[in-house]
């Protein structure tokens, strides 16, 4: 199911658009969504904004492959399930999407992706998951300080993941294999210790 990272990031980065450093913002700076810190962690330790605005796809490739879409273990969910879940990882964080995920299928809120989430996502069915799980989404979007000014765009957002991942369910995936082996092989170790 890791293949579908390739048909989920291109429907995230419609929605992260190119640059913005917003004052409302909490997150400061972003080109593409990467945030300058992210980038720091990832691409380039001492990296200034300038350096974040020159971001290359394959840098943005691998920040995004790292930073969410591994941290949500989105390999293990079932199709469609993994891009809801990444696409609220990349716009509330890793941790917030896995509990709210957990939360909707009912089980513990550890925020790790493992063996009894996948499972119980599986027992109530991908359908059913990637729209409690937007729905759940949307209503905690709103409680925040920020809905004013980012409320349209991210009902938006919410609405189109919903269609485009209950679309992807039972879906085969479009290549076999996207990210380059030098990412794989970190995310392994990374990972390695969590029993898959």
């Amino acid at each position: 199911m890791d293949r579908n990272f390739a048909r989920a990031l291109p429907l995230v980065l419609k929605h992260e658009g190119g640059w913005a450093d917003h004052p409302e913002d909490p997150a400061g700076a972003t080109m593409k969504g990467v945030t300058l810190a992210t980038f720091r962690r990832y691409v380039k330790a001492n990296a200034t904004k300038a350096d974040l605005r020159a971001i290359t796809d394959e840098q943005l490739s691998t920040v995004y492959y790292r930073h969410y879409w591994s941290a949500v273990n989105a390999a293990a969910l079932p199709s469609g399930v993994d891009y809801a879940v990444f696409d609220f990882a990349v716009n509330s964080g890793p941790t917030r999407a896995v509990k709210f995920l957990q939360r909707v299928v009912g089980v513990k809120e550890d925020g790790r992706v493992g063996p009894a989430t996948v499972a119980a996502v599986k027992r109530l069915g991908a359908t059913l998951t990637i729209i409690k799980l937007c729905n759940a989404r949307l209503a905690w979007l709103k409680t925040l300080k920020t809905w004013k000014t980012f409320g349209k765009g991210w009902s938006r957002r919410v609405a189109d993941v919903e269609k485009a991942a209950s679309a992807m369910v039972n879906k085969p995936a479009d290549v076999e294999h996207i990210v380059p082996d030098a990412v794989d092989k970190a995310v392994e170790k990374q990972t390695n210790g969590w029993g898959w």
